[in-house]
């Protein structure tokens, strides 16, 4: 499915209100300032996921996942490759880097990173549609890419496309890029789609 540009640029608009929100509550919880850009949306049959994130992760990844529940419903996941999601730990805690990127620390650390940022997009999403959308406890998975993603289509076939945003945390003149995977089924994509464009005109 193809997003007309003005489409995107709200998309774009509600996402950054979102992404500014756990831009917020990660500054208050680290005592840095952390930014978040939204600097690409895009929205793909489920089934090319694999090919369009391959080119990105070449290794394992990290990733938190919630199911989210309400008139727009699915799943959501952070994604991260361990080299950003080691940094992004050291980032926020002051903690210096351990040989295992991925220690016990750097799990609880991604977990509530992945926790703030999906609450705040999917609940900037449910205040847009007036509407009260649930989560699930945010689930850290570290796995193969594949992995991830078989898991997806296995447990959730109704699920049929995948919005695609490419996001980048900044703190401390540093920079990490992650993706965050939004898996809808046809009728919530289009819900959603038809919100946006409502709020777009109002």
């Amino acid at each position: 499915m193809d997003l007309t540009p003005r489409q995107r640029d709200a998309l774009v608009e509600l996402l950054n209100i979102g992404f500014g929100r756990a831009g917020a509550s990660l500054s208050q919880l680290t005592g840095h300032r952390v930014l978040l850009d939204v600097p690409e949306v895009s929205i793909h049959p489920i089934g090319d996921l694999r090919q369009v994130l391959n080119s990105v992760f070449t290794s394992d990844v990290a990733s938190v996942h919630q199911i989210f529940a309400g008139p727009v419903a699915g799943d959501a996941l952070l994604v991260l490759d361990h080299t950003a999601a080691g940094m992004l730990k050291q980032l926020l805690t002051d903690d210096p880097p351990l040989p295992l990127r991925i220690d016990a620390s750097a799990r609880e650390v991604l977990t509530e990173v992945g926790n703030i940022l999906l609450n705040a997009c999917l609940g900037t999403f449910g205040n847009l549609l007036d509407v009260q959308v649930s989560f699930s406890v945010p689930q850290l998975n570290l796995d193969t890419l594949h992995g991830v993603l078989e898991t997806l289509m296995v447990h959730r076939e109704s699920m049929r496309y995948a919005m695609l945003v490419h996001a980048g945390f900044r703190l401390r003149d540093a920079e990490v890029r992650g993706y965050l995977v939004i898996v809808l089924s046809v009728a919530s994509l289009d819900r959603l789609i038809r919100s946006v464009e409502q709020w777009d005109r109002a």
